[in-house]
């Protein structure tokens, strides 16, 4: 009888099993340098065991807080970066809840990847990037069994932003003539540390030290996460062949895509990259928008930034925070689109500057009518929209432009510099009215919120202070501020502790920072005495 019984209940699990299917989580997580206590002799300087901060109580506290975060996140598979060897990871594992992993690292190298997952591995693969170079690690693919399905994980750690992007271009291009060789077919996610944005091919062109590759990056236009500029959807992703990837991270608000920030700028180098076969209608697919960073409290200080590991104080987490996606046996088929539909919403036309901000780059008709040119340098020009409109940045021949005047334009060319959104070429099409008392289109600088993205690129004025050291202290209605004045290379910076008046500035973006920016000698006004 108990047998039995026994035997319905698994039937109805099995059952049940088929019906409901399996979900599961898959996280990445760079611990930021798990070392252990043992010389190796491949240690960064700052890991040698007992030398300097890195001893015993270190140590523990570290893989105390890296075990902490991965219990927490309590994902099915998850993928480590920065692992210092397979000793520390066993270390790590007898504080977790895996039973499998896999774990892959060159023996020059200071540091390795590892996959952990509480389902089985059946095997595992190394993917080599460059064998004669002993410092580019390789990739490390899992093959993992859910359910009577196969599901792939290549765990990645590219090369990171000390040097040029044709490093991590290697990477993408591995993986890129693997697949070509192997089966395409197979549900796979590219998860790691790229040390790359997801929007890549925008934030790095301007950039020289990084830039030898004339604007190709690995995650973008390798790995086909974009195409003709603009990114791959997934509502259309089946629609491409194998090979095209999307990218998560669009899924969330644009402000909320952070995993790391440097110097206050956002950066996504984690990554959990998705292959179209997760959105068909066979084996294992993606949970639309599950897509989520780890921001639990203890990984931030008080003062709001990523408590990364310190190692005077031994304490703290990972200058990375972890990122989550979930996945399922059942087969979820997202709303389609036609190409043809998406291509007719990439068609619609542009009618305000706001819409401009919205997107990526122009890849459709974009006529604005009655902008109003606010301010007019001989490179630069400040054109705003009416009606409550925004306001945005020409760099091109003003010479077409006349200050105070109203036009109808085309936009032919947009760019983003460094955070800075700005038109690079126009067209006029007719000019129309001219518009008296310019100036109460100026935005008073005490009567607004200059870190609110709203008013990026608008002209600001009344904005009285202290210069010093590059910066002008004033107070608002927010108590004491200060904002960092930046003036046109040829010009003459005023001398510390003197009090100035922005008259005319412009309100500008640059790496996530606001500046205002002064052009020309009559944007401001000094004071010689300490008084307005």
């Amino acid at each position: 009888m108990v047998i039995k019984i026994a035997s319905k209940l698994l039937t109805l699990l099995l059952f049940s099993t088929q019906i409901f299917g399996v979900e599961f989580k898959v996280a990445s997580y760079n611990p930021e340098n798990l070392f252990d206590l043992n010389k190796d002799g491949t240690e960064y300087k700052e890991y040698i065991p007992y030398f300097k901060e890195w001893d015993k109580k270190a140590f523990e506290t570290k893989i105390n807080n890296v075990a902490k975060v991965i219990n927490d996140i309590n994902a099915d598979i998850i993928v480590l970066e920065e692992i210092e060897n397979k000793s520390v990871l066993l270390q790590l594992i007898t504080k977790t809840k895996y039973k499998y992993f896999a774990f892959d690292k060159k023996p020059k190298s200071a540091i390795g990847i590892a996959v952990l997952s509480k389902f089985p591995i059946l095997s595992k693969e190394i993917i080599e990037v460059d064998n004669n170079a002993p410092f580019e690690r390789n990739i490390l693919k899992a093959n993992i069994q859910i359910e009577n399905k196969k599901f792939v994980v290549y765990a990645n750690h590219w090369r990171s932003k000390k040097t040029t992007e044709s490093k991590r271009v290697k990477y993408a291009i591995a993986l890129q003539n693997y697949f070509k060789k192997t089966n395409q077919l197979d549900d796979y996610v590219i998860v790691g540390d790229l040390n790359s944005n997801y929007d890549e091919f925008v934030t790095f062109k301007y950039d020289d030290t990084l830039n030898d590759t004339a604007g190709i990056t690995g995650i973008n236009q390798v790995l086909n996460t974009i195409q003709n500029g603009n990114f791959i959807q997934k509502e259309v992703i089946l629609n491409y062949p194998n090979g095209f990837h999307f990218n998560p991270w669009l899924e969330l608000p644009k402000d909320d895509r952070y995993s790391t920030k440097f110097k206050g700028e956002n950066n996504t180098p984690d990554h959990i990259i998705l292959s179209r076969t997760l959105f068909d209608k066979d084996g294992i697919s993606y949970k639309p928008n599950s897509f989520k960073v780890f921001k639990s409290d203890y990984l931030f200080t008080k003062r709001g930034v990523i408590n990364r590991w310190n190692s005077k104080k031994k304490d703290g987490f990972s200058d990375h925070l972890p990122i989550i996606a979930s996945f399922t046996t059942n087969k979820i088929t997202p709303k389609s689109q036609t190409n043809n539909q998406i291509k007719q919403a990439e068609l619609k036309p542009i009618k305000t500057i706001k819409e401009l901000y919205e997107i990526l780059t122009l890849n459709n008709n974009a006529k604005i009518n009655n902008v109003l040119v606010t301010y007019k340098s001989s490179k630069l020009a400040v054109l705003k929209g009416e009606q409550n409109d925004r306001s945005i940045l020409y760099y091109g021949d003003t010479s077409v432009l006349e200050l105070g005047y109203m036009y109808d334009i085309e936009v032919l060319e947009l760019d983003e510099y460094n955070g800075n959104k700005e038109i690079k070429k126009l067209k006029v099409l007719r000019k129309t009215l001219k518009v008296g008392n310019l100036e109460k289109n100026f935005l008073n600088g005490l009567m607004i919120d200059l870190d609110d993205k709203k008013y990026q690129n608008e002209i600001i004025s009344n904005l009285k202070g202290i210069y010093k050291k590059n910066y002008l202290h004033f107070t608002n209605n927010k108590g004491e501020q200060k904002i960092k004045i930046y003036f046109k290379k040829d010009m003459e910076k005023p001398k510390d502790d003197v009090f100035m008046e922005i008259k005319s500035g412009i309100l500008a973006t640059y790496k996530s920072k606001k500046q205002i920016a002064i052009n020309k000698t009559e944007d401001y006004k000094m004071f010689i005495k300490k008084s307005y």
